[in-house]
């Protein structure tokens, strides 16, 4: 039965629900003769007649009806394989494996819930690493798409930016810094700094930026991790440039300030990016552009959530309890 053709078991399964041929070819639209031909073909291959006379109707064989059987199960898992095709060739279902560096995993999952939300037909796989190792997954196909502040020029890749990327220098509220106004760069040369790991886009951003102002910051400590610098500054260690999107929590809690330094915040921007000459599956297509029309406002609308948090913990009211 290896060798049975769809369209031979179309037409045996609609034969041996009318049981007239004639009705199937109108069903079909067919010849009785085309029905016939294909009933035929099928008999050949299986080694049984599957239909047989009775009086002036047509009736199945003890063949027939065991082949329908398993024919509706073919008929059946074809039909669903066709709408989970329609539905893939739509965007609206299927993977995505989404590479990030670290930084991001502050805005980025909640512009993914907003699209699950939309196409719940939808599964992400998220991965989060610095920069250079979303690089070896961008190069290795491990990734459908990446989300970094700088894309790469080592390889050829299709980018987008989707929003705007702030880094800001932030202290303790205990810092006598955080009640300046405004603040030189000069100034901050007898401070301690925690700095990001190497390969990180941060530290790249930062190193390029100290060095092309001719300043040489005092490194107190080296993270892998932004949590562990916002814990470290908190502490006290030293100040620290980090991302805006970062620290949106902490700053509205009061537990961050933002340093009023000239020149800064260093602005970059967010790039969903993917392989050049990888082709796109159409939900990695929608998700892309889906980053594009939607990313910068639900950041926005994400920044005004922490904002209110930070007028509700400096009200009056807040401050006697």
């Amino acid at each position: 039965m290896l060798h049975v053709t769809v369209r031979q078991l179309q037409v045996f399964v609609a034969a041996a629900k009318s049981l007239s041929f004639a009705r199937t070819a109108e069903q079909l639209h067919l010849t009785p003769a085309a029905v016939s031909f294909q009933v035929k073909q099928l008999e050949t291959i299986s080694g049984f007649p599957l239909f047989e006379r009775v009086g002036k109707k047509a009736a199945l064989t003890e063949a027939g009806r065991s082949l329908l059987g398993y024919a509706e199960v073919v008929m059946t898992a074809l039909q669903d394989a066709d709408q989970t095709m329609l539905v893939l060739k739509n965007g609206e279902a299927g993977r995505a494996a989404v590479g990030l560096v670290s930084t991001a995993k502050y805005v980025v999952p909640h512009i993914l819930a907003r699209f699950q939300s939309l196409y719940p037909g939808v599964t992400i796989r998220l991965l989060d690493g610095n920069r250079r190792e979303i690089l070896n997954w961008l190069a290795n196909g491990d990734v459908d798409l990446a989300i970094m502040g700088r894309p790469p020029d080592e390889f050829d890749v299709d980018i987008h930016a989707f929003a705007s990327h702030p880094t800001v220098l932030i202290a303790a509220p205990a810092n006598p810094l955080t009640k300046r106004r405004s603040i030189r760069l000069a100034e901050l040369a007898g401070e301690a700094f925690v700095f990001r790991e190497d390969g990180s886009g941060t530290r790249s951003l930062l190193t390029a930026f100290f060095d092309g102002a001719g300043f040489q910051p005092r490194v107190a400590m080296t993270s892998s991790s932004n949590e562990t610098i916002k814990q470290a500054v908190m502490a006290g260690m030293g100040i620290a440039g980090i991302s805006q999107h970062t620290i949106g929590l902490e700053v509205g809690l009061g537990l961050l300030k933002i340093l009023r330094v000239e020149g800064w915040p260093l602005m970059r921007r967010w790039f969903v990016v993917h392989r050049h000459g990888m082709p796109l599956m159409p939900l990695h297509e929608r998700l892309r552009n889906f980053f594009s029309s939607e990313g910068p406002s639900i950041i926005a609308e994400l920044e005004r959530s922490y904002s209110s948090l930070a007028a509700i913990s400096a009200s009056p009211r807040h401050r006697r309890k």
